[in-house]
């Protein structure tokens, strides 16, 4: 308890993400490169025996990390401390692990994998959020409720149309996503400045060697696109990429907290509060949006990272400099955890979010009457009244009514002060009729309806084998 403790590992982030981006993953992936080197070098002809091989592969996962410890304060580099760590448990294979190679054969390629499967694992993650929203658009795709612009209210919507406003920056995230992962390229085996120098002798002069050692590694790890070209390492707008795709999903996370943190303060939508949660250590009754806020949190932090990623991208010099290694470990596995927890979080809330009709339907009755003024204009004129002079009655009556309600604390008594005014001339039974909130949402339900079918449900029926998700919070 003497030393710091990250809080995406103690609090936050899901295990198999953990693992994506821990010690065990990173450097067994270095040696299974490692070996694939050794065995595609051995097919194009070079003197590798099986029986070197067979006892790399034996020792894969035969890691001694206080061994590679001592070796990297002693070299002050950590690949060839992990070289000298394997070849000290496969000493038959020692002169042959590495061959050829550079630093960023191992590190390169395994930033590249991790950054594969993470994104794999937050696939599964958002299109559970996804499948959430889109459940709970259709089932409240017809309850009226006040929409807001400036925070002010506004014509009605429905709270399903709302949340297909939700989904809709999901979709673009998915699709970004996709993409990503459709375009992304393996670094591959390429050399110390990118010119695979390194493999001129080794093959004697054979490119075509050195093409297919590129090629084959690339698909072995489940990479159909390699760099054609590169210096030392791979393109680091690769990491600028990715963490501004998570950056984006932190922002899609963070919009819909915004809302329902305010939704919660109107007591129309609240997310799940356990039997034995506390809200607050001194107001027993508060009920706080909690998990929103935890989501907002991590998303700022997340769309933090993204200048960082970017300035690295920007300030590589010629083949390859070292001011990025420091940025990537602590960046990019801490974009995907605070991801990972967002995602995990939203859809935890989705599981066990409450809706209120009857409160939405009491905040849009006293806003109603106010926004019933231009059917009530409209149909005076038709009545052959006069606009102008409609009109400034309207006015007067709304301003009343907008001091009983604001100043004396009263309901809005709108209406009635029209039903009993005798100028008008418009059908007070009809004027009653119309009042049905039903009457003033547009075609907000037939939106949602071809939203979800024509953009959501293909995307849902793309990925049907990872619906479903434990989605249960670690505090």
């Amino acid at each position: 308890m003497n030393s710091y403790k990250n809080p995406l590992e103690e609090r936050y982030s899901s295990e198999e993400m953990l693992f994506n981006f821990s010690h065990n993953n990173k450097f067994q992936n270095w040696r299974k490169l490692w070996i694939a080197l050794a065995e595609i070098e051995k097919d194009l002809g070079l003197e590798i025996t099986d029986e070197q091989i067979a006892e790399l592969k034996a020792n894969a996962e035969n890691i001694d990390y206080d061994k590679a410890a001592e070796y990297e304060k002693k070299f002050r580099h950590d690949v060839m401390a992990h070289v000298h760590t394997y070849g000290d448990v496969a000493p038959s294979a020692k002169g042959i692990i590495h061959l050829g190679a550079t630093s960023a054969f191992v590190g390169d390629n395994t930033d590249l994998i991790q950054i594969r499967d993470g994104l794999l694992i937050l696939k599964k993650k958002l299109v559970n959020v996804i499948k959430n929203l889109a459940d709970f658009a259709i089932q409240y795709k017809d309850l009226p409720t006040l929409g807001f612009t400036h925070f002010q209210p506004a014509q009605l919507t429905t709270v399903g149309k709302r949340a297909t406003l939700w989904l809709q920056s999901l979709v673009l995230d998915i699709e970004e996503l996709d993409f990503f992962l459709e375009t992304l390229r393996f670094r591959g085996v390429k050399g110390t400045t990118g010119t695979a120098a390194s493999f001129l002798e080794l093959f004697n002069g054979d490119y075509s060697k050195v093409k297919h050692l590129d090629k084959e590694l690339s698909k072995r790890f489940g990479f159909e696109k390699v760099f054609g070209v590169s210096g030392q390492t791979y393109d680091r707008k690769i990491d600028a990429k990715v963490v501004a795709l998570l950056g984006n999903i932190a922002q899609s996370a963070h919009k819909f907290t915004n809302d329902l943190r305010l939704l919660q303060n109107l007591k129309e939508i609240e997310e799940p509060f356990e039997k034995n949660q506390i809200g607050s250590s001194a107001m027993a009754y508060k009920r706080n949006p909690m998990r929103s806020e935890r989501i907002g949190a991590l998303a700022k932090y997340v769309m933090s990272l993204t200048t960082s990623s970017a300035m690295v991208a920007s300030t590589q010099w010629f083949e390859r400099t070292l001011d990025d290694s420091a940025n990537k470990r602590l960046t990019i596995p801490q974009a995907f955890l605070a991801v990972d927890a967002i995602l995990l979080i939203w859809n935890n809330i989705m599981n066990g979010i409450v809706v209120y009709p009857n409160r939405i339907n009491k905040h849009i009755m006293e806003e109603l009457p106010f926004m019933a003024t231009e059917y009530i204009i409209m149909e005076e004129v038709k009545a052959g009244g006069d606009r102008q002079e409609i009109h400034e009655v309207i006015r007067v009556h709304s301003m009343e009514a907008s001091k009983q309600v604001k100043v004396e604390g009263k309901e809005n008594d709108l209406i009635e002060r029209i039903l009993n005014d005798h100028s008008l001339k418009l059908d007070k039974s009809k004027l009653k009729e119309v009042l049905d909130p039903k009457n003033f949402i547009g075609f907000a339900p037939i939106q949602t309806e071809e939203f979800i079918a024509n953009e959501v449900q293909p995307i849902i029926d793309a990925n049907k084998d990872l619906i479903g998700l434990e989605a249960d919070l670690k505090v």
